[in-house]
């Protein structure tokens, strides 16, 4: 991943893998990849740190630059705040 700007306007993506839901159902012999996308570096911090605390994501990073995974090995889907709000609030799954 290219390196991150910690400047607190810039949006941000984390990135991870989902290891219970990739090799199945819409993700068959794919990786499933989440990509969280962050108003600005903090967000994206609180995002990490809540991917790191379930066992079922990997390869958590955090990037200023919009991820690419070739489809044909992954199966790519984007989150935000709309959709996924408990992700963005602080020790969720701690």
């Amino acid at each position: 991943m290219q390196a991150t700007s910690t400047n607190t306007n810039t949006k941000q993506y984390v990135t991870m893998s989902d290891n219970f839901m990739s090799g199945w159902g819409k993700s068959k012999d794919k990786t499933n990849k989440l990509i969280f996308i962050c108003d600005n570096y903090q967000e994206a911090e609180i995002v990490k740190n809540n991917a790191e605390a379930r066992r079922d994501m990997r390869y958590v990073n955090i990037t200023d630059t919009k991820p690419y995974y070739k489809k044909e090995h992954y199966l790519v889907q984007y989150k935000d705040k709309t959709i996924y709000p408990d992700w963005y609030k602080r020790g969720y799954f701690s």
